[in-house]
C-alpha cells in the first residue's frame, strides 16, 4: 500500500492535474479521429456542376460514393443509375433540380403497369434507377421533375434506402415506384401532381385517371413513410392518383403525412399485417379492402387506423379482418354527403374481428358502416356520433349491415349519437336489431325507444380527444375543432 501511494505521488509531480487534463483530451481527439477515418475510410465525395459530371460520377468504383450536386438543373437523356452505398445530395430543393431533356419522352403504351410484375413493366422511363437488390442509398435536397417519364424514382427490392427532404412533381405515372423495398424511409418530401397524367397510344396526356400514386409500393415491410405532403393541383378528372399506394403491406408505419389525393392510401388485395396509419391529415380515402376480408396474423392486427384527421365522407373502404379504427377525428361537409364513413361492396362474408371505438365523427353522409357483404365480429363503442341535416338530406339509418349476418357478434354500446335538425335511425335494416345495442346515450334517434339506454351515462370518449397529425404536427386537433398552427 505504502509503495502504491509513493508511485501516485511521483505521478502526479509528473503530470500535475492541468496536465493530466490536457493528455486526455489530446488523447481523446486522437481517438475520435481516428475513428472517424476508420469509418469512413472508403468513402469518395465527388462534386458535380453538370449533367455529364453527374453522370460520370454515378460510374465511379466506389462502395461508398456521396455525389454533391451543384445549384442548377441537370437534363437527363436516359436513367440515372445508382448502386449500393451511393448518396445523392443536392444543394436543396430550390435550386438543385433533375429532369429530363426535351428528347426524352417515355411511351405511355405500358400504362398502367401490371403493379405485381415486371414483364410488361418499363423500368427505364424513370429519371433515377436504382439497381436491382441496392442498398443504403440515400437521395435528398433536390427537386426531381416530369413530366414526360413514368415517374421520379424506381427500385427493385431496394434495402435502406432513405429518400428525404426531396420534392417530387408532375409525372405520368408514379412519383416513387418499388417492388419489395424493405427497411426504407421516405421523409419530409413532397409530391405535387406525382402521377396519374398518361394517355396509353400516343403523347402524355391529362387522361391517366384514378391511377398510379405520388408513392406506388408494391411488397413493402419494414418501412416508414412520415411527414411527407402530398397533393395535385389541377382537377380530380384531369389529374387523380393515389397518394400512398400499396399491394401487400407488413410492419410499415405511415405517420404525419398531409395528403390532399381522392384516394389517400390504398393496399387492396394482398396479406397485409401489422400496418400503423397514424397521425395522418387525410382529405380522401383509406381503401383496404380483402375477399373475404383476409388472414388475420398471428399479432391480431393487420392495420391499424388512429390519431388520424379524415375530412371526406367516404372514408375508409373495406372489408378487412383484424382492423382497429380509433381516435380519428372524422369531420365531414354536410353539403357532401354522398359516402359511408365505412363502405363495403363485396359479396363474400367476411369474419372479423374489427374495432371502431373512441373516434369523434361530425356529420356522416349516408351512414357511419354500410357493410355489403356479411361481416361477423364488429365492436362499435365509445364514439361520439353528430349528425346534421345534410343537402339531399339522408334519413336513412346509421348503421347497416347485410340480413346474412350473425348479429350476434355486433355489438353497438356506450355511444354517444346525436341528430340535429333531420332524426335519423340508429339502424338501417329490420334484422340489425337482433344485435347486442345497449348503453347508448340518443338524441333525436327516430328508433331509441327499440334499445336498452339505462346505463348511457357510460357513453362516449373515455378521454378528450387532443392531438397533432399532419406533416411535422400542422393540424391540431381539439375535441371537434382540427385547426392548423399558427406556428407561434
Amino acid at each position: 500500500m505504502a509503495y502504491e501511494d509513493k508511485r501516485i505521488t511521483r505521478m502526479s509531480a509528473f503530470f500535475p492535474p492541468k496536465r493530466i487534463h490536457l493528455v486526455f483530451a489530446l488523447f481523446f481527439t486522437f481517438l475520435v479521429f481516428t475513428a472517424s477515418s476508420i469509418v469512413h475510410a472508403d468513402e469518395q465525395e465527388l462534386s458535380v456542376s453538370s449533367v455529364d459530371e453527374l453522370v460520370a460520377a454515378t460510374q465511379m468504383d466506389s462502395e461508398r460514393l456521396v455525389i454533391r450536386l451543384s445549384e442548377g438543373t441537370y437534363k437527363l437523356t436516359k436513367p440515372l443509375r445508382l448502386k449500393s452505398g451511393t448518396r445523392l445530395l443536392g444543394n436543396s430543393i430550390d435550386d438543385t433540380v433533375i429532369t429530363h431533356s426535351d428528347r426524352w419522352r417515355a411511351s405511355a403504351k405500358s400504362l398502367p403497369d401490371p403493379e405485381t410484375r415486371l414483364d410488361g413493366m418499363d423500368t427505364e422511363s424513370y429519371l433515377i434507377r436504382l439497381n436491382d437488390r441496392a442498398e443504403n442509398i440515400e437521395i435528398a435536397n433536390v427537386s426531381l421533375r416530369g413530366p414526360h417519364v413514368h415517374g421520379a424514382v424506381f427500385g427493385m427490392r431496394p434495402t435502406q434506402l432513405h429518400v428525404h427532404h426531396v420534392k417530387i412533381q408532375d409525372f405520368m405515372w408514379s412519383g416513387l415506384r418499388t417492388l419489395g423495398m424493405s427497411d426504407s424511409k421516405v421523409m419530409d418530401c413532397e409530391f405535387v401532381d406525382a402521377g396519374g397524367r398518361w394517355k396509353r397510344g400516343g403523347e402524355p396526356g391529362e387522361k391517366g385517371g384514378i391511377s398510379g400514386g405520388a408513392m406506388f409500393l408494391t411488397w413493402v415491410k419494414d418501412c416508414e413513410i412520415a411527414h411527407n405532403r402530398i397533393r395535385r393541383t389541377t382537377s380530380a378528372k384531369t389529374r387523380a392518383h393515389y397518394g400512398i399506394k400499396g399491394r401487400q403491406g407488413r410492419r410499415c408505419r405511415i405517420h404525419h403525412n398531409s395528403i390532399e389525393t381522392n384516394f389517400s392510401i390504398e393496399f387492396p388485395f394482398e396479406g397485409d399485417q401489422d400496418m400503423e396509419i397514424d397521425h395522418n391529415v387525410l382529405r380522401g380515402a383509406v381503401s383496404i379492402p380483402k375477399h373475404a376480408g383476409g388472414k388475420v396474423p398471428q399479432s391480431g392486427v393487420t392495420f391499424h387506423i388512429h390519431h388520424n384527421y379524415l375530412t371526406t365522407s367516404y372514408a375508409i373502404e373495406f372489408v378487412r379482418n383484424g382492423v382497429e379504427v380509433d381516435h380519428n377525428l372524422f369531420d365531414f361537409d354536410v353539403q357532401q354527403d354522398g359516402g359511408n364513413l365505412i363502405s363495403g361492396f363485396g359479396k363474400a362474408g367476411a369474419q372479423g374481428p374489427a374495432k371502431f371505438h373512441n373516434n369523434l365523427v361530425s356529420n356522416p353522409g349516408r351512414g357511419v358502416i354500410w357493410i355489403n357483404e356479411p361481416y361477423e365480429e364488429f365492436e362499435i363503442r365509445n364514439n361520439h356520433i353528430i349528425t346534421r341535416t345534410t343537402a339531399t338530406p339522408r334519413t336513412e339509418g346509421l348503421f347497416a349491415l347485410r340480413s346474412a349476418n350473425q348479429f350476434s357478434k355486433l355489438s353497438i354500446h356506450n355511444n354517444i349519437v346525436r341528430c340535429i335538425g333531420q332524426p335519423r335511425p340508429l339502424l338501417r335494416n329490420e334484422s340489425m336489431y337482433e344485435a347486442n345495442v345497449a348503453d347508448n346515450l340518443l338524441v333525436n334517434v327516430s328508433d331509441s325507444h327499440r334499445f336498452d339506454t339505462s346505463h348511457s351515462q357510460t357513453a362516449g370518449l373515455e378521454s378528450p380527444l387532443r392531438f397533432a397529425c399532419g406533416v411535422h404536427g400542422e393540424f391540431q386537433i381539439d375535441q371537434w375543432i382540427g385547426k392548423k398552427s399558427t406556428g407561434e
